[in-house]
């Protein structure tokens, strides 16, 4: 390195499982300096060959650099980890999945402590960080002028979508889009269910079904708007009266099939439901309403 060339931000990671590992060797290549420490010394010891430098405490991680990221099994394992280390005048990015709820309670308490806090969800697998043409991406939610300090440093391991200011966005836009998956994977687990048992190849089949849902999932985009206009009949293409009627149909496939309902049953329930309280000339908007408590 060169007088000329502008220094690399040094940053200090907290958690070294799978997804850790891989946002360290992204920084590492990136040329950061890197401090590392986990809880398993072993994990840090393989980063450390790699060029890394690791810490046997997370006091000691903590203290090596002004940026400090987190990534660790769950919200109680921050708490355990920061418990009595000075994190006065830090930069605390969490990154570990939690709640909305528990964001925001972190993020009071990590400035009750002078850092100044940011939360992360990340959307993507490990081999997806530190390759920009995989389309993983992390939410970011807390500050934005500390975001916009840090941006180009934390879109090294993956791409970056600030999402407000409020600490438990980036971890409610993670969960709000990790349920939506799970839901496509319930539909897609019952439908290969309903071919199991036949001379279908479920190689041959899955083309189908990708694409089937891939077109539908355009529909997000008209439930979005209705939603925000409150107009739950504007531009609907298959009215709710007539897809309730036809959820028998569907029910009865699965009882022939040999197929438990049970994936499919509650949403039709909560589809019948809107029926009785809303308009049959809606969409599937209204059941959105129904699941607020």
């Amino acid at each position: 390195m060169t007088a000329n060339t502008p220094s690399k931000t040094p940053v200090s990671l907290l958690g070294l499982g799978a997804m850790g590992a891989a946002l360290a060797r992204a920084w590492l290549a990136a040329g950061h300096p890197l401090t590392v420490w986990n809880r398993t010394p072993a994990r840090a010891e393989v980063l450390a060959a790699e060029g890394a430098k690791a810490v046997d405490s997370a006091a000691g991680a903590v203290a090596a650099s002004d940026l400090v990221v987190v990534c660790l099994l769950d919200d109680e394992s921050v708490g355990s980890a920061l418990d009595g280390v000075d994190l006065a005048g830090k930069d605390l990015v969490d990154l570990t999945t939690t709640t909305p709820a528990q964001a925001r309670a972190r993020a009071a308490w990590a400035e009750e402590r002078g850092a100044r806090h940011l939360d992360g969800g990340i959307m993507a697998v490990p081999p997806m960080i530190g390759v920009p043409e995989a389309g993983g991406y992390v939410f970011y939610s807390g500050s934005r002028e500390l975001f916009e300090l840090h941006r180009a440093v934390l879109a090294v391991p993956a791409g970056t979508e600030y999402v407000g200011e409020d600490a438990g966005f980036a971890a409610l836009h993670d969960v709000a889009l990790l349920s939506g998956m799970y839901g496509m994977f319930a539909g897609a687990a019952h439908a290969f269910a309903l071919i199991r048992r036949e001379d279908v190849d479920p190689v041959a089949f899955a083309p189908l079904l990708a694409d089937w849902l891939a077109a539908m999932a355009q529909g997000v985009h008209g439930t979005a708007a209705r939603l925000k206009s409150g107009d739950y009949t504007e531009d609907v293409v298959s009215p709710l009266a007539m897809q309730v009627a036809g959820t028998p149909t569907f029910l009865a496939t699965a009882e022939g099939q040999g197929v438990s309902p049970e994936l499919l049953r509650p949403y039709f329930e909560l589809m019948r439901r809107r029926l009785d309280v809303g308009s049959g000339d809606e969409d599937l908007t209204g059941v959105v309403d129904l699941l607020l408590r």
